[in-house]
């Protein structure tokens, strides 16, 4: 091993906000203030850090011209329930999707998954 994961680190034209709506969806913690260029959510012994990026030009799934880049797969017990939650937080259904799996886009327009087991 050369190293450790420390961050996945989220561009985003508002680092804040966006740090928020993935809190929310995780049960995480927010570390850092409104305005600032680097905001980190930490909880369950994980850490998503999220930077500023005013001109971001988010993925256009599943456009092969602007391709995802990476994405969260994020484990729920039950799809149905945590789909209303996630959109009222500003989250968007997108096309495709599996047997365990959907996918939808953060309010910034990167793309997630949430997975179960079916």
């Amino acid at each position: 091993m050369i190293g450790q994961l420390h961050s996945v680190v989220i561009d985003a034209p508002d680092a804040h906000a966006l740090a928020g709506f993935y809190a929310e969806v995780l049960g995480m913690e927010v570390k850092g203030s409104p305005g600032d260029d680097w905001v980190v959510v930490t909880g369950a012994g994980y850490r998503i850090a999220f930077q500023q990026a005013p001109d971001l030009q988010p993925p256009d799934w599943p456009d092969p011209d602007r391709p995802q880049q990476f994405h969260l797969d994020i484990r729920v017990a039950d799809v149905d329930e945590a789909e209303p939650k996630l959109l009222a937080l500003g989250a968007r259904r997108l096309p495709g999707g599996g047997g365990d799996f959907r996918v939808y886009a953060d309010p910034v327009g990167h793309p997630f998954c949430l997975v179960w087991d079916a």
